[in-house]
């Protein structure tokens, strides 16, 4: 899933394609806003807001979309051959004399006043990568439910925005304590540091074209992705088990000896797990 910092590298290659532009193409291809033409008008700015993407073009009017876990928006010249995926998948065309970006797999698409941008963001919390930052703020949301595991507070993006499932088991390993963990019961030295680590993680990757959280060359995540495999720190076998945000499932990895708390007991298909 595109997370805060793949999100703001796709506002900026936008933005570098069709900003200050008129565009000379416009395909909308979701039945409620099909007919709708944006052709002749420029665009002003392409914003990320923590996994939001908002496109600005002139007459007040935004273009939201949202990757959701596998949308893309693709950036080609003229001639260049369009290669993120099958036509049936394309939802958006958005073209000028020398650029045409193309939205595919896109889960949510919706052309509205720019006025009323906050009907689709404004329950967002602060955003890593926003202007908006607000580490006590951030901080403050996450500690109003004492009860929620640690992990599940992290992915609710009104609490702070731009957290995905990977920097939530990182985050959670450079804190040293499972994802279970109720997030009332964090450390009080570990919650205050907690907001700008999380911020640190988005700054440090959103330049980056391989995410990394480790500073090693070729061992780029400490623990997601890597089940079974050794820890980089203790060399104890990296364990996994689903966690949700609320909604749904994901995926979750940790060490059960660098991150000391409560887990689930079994996983999926019988694998074991720790317990607390």
């Amino acid at each position: 899933m595109p997370e805060g910092d793949t999100v703001w590298q796709a506002a900026r290659r936008l933005h570098d394609a069709l900003a200050g532009k008129v565009l000379t193409r416009s395909d909308l291809r979701v039945p409620r806003f099909a007919t709708a033409d944006l052709t002749g008008r420029a665009v002003l700015d392409v914003t990320p807001r923590g996994k939001h993407l908002l496109t600005r073009v002139e007459g007040g009017l935004t273009l939201h979309s949202h990757l959701r876990m596998d949308g893309s928006w693709r950036v080609y010249t003229p001639g260049q051959r369009w290669n993120g995926g099958p036509a049936h998948q394309i939802r958006a065309v958005l073209g000028t004399a020398d650029r045409t970006a193309v939205g595919y797999r896109l889960p949510v698409l919706e052309l509205m006043r720019t006025a009323d941008e906050d009907r689709a963001v404004g329950h967002l919390g602060p955003d890593l990568l926003g202007p908006d930052w607000d580490p006590g703020l951030a901080l403050a949301n996450l500690l109003e439910d004492p009860a929620r595991p640690l992990g599940e507070a992290l992915l609710d993006q009104r609490n702070l925005a731009g957290i995905g499932n990977i920097f939530k088991s990182e985050l959670c390993f450079l804190l040293g304590v499972t994802p279970w963990l109720p997030v009332g019961e964090l450390p009080a030295d570990r919650s205050a540091k907690l907001p700008e680590l999380a911020r640190k993680l988005l700054q440090f990757n959103r330049e980056r074209p391989v995410r990394n959280t480790t500073g090693l060359r070729g061992q780029d995540l400490f623990v997601y992705g890597r089940a079974r495999r050794p820890c980089l720190r203790c060399r104890t076998p990296v364990r996994l088990a689903d966690q949700g945000d609320g909604s749904r499932e994901r995926p979750t990895y940790w060490c059960p000896t660098c991150q000391p708390g409560p887990a689930p007991t079994r996983s999926p298909g019988g694998l074991p797990r720790t317990a607390r």
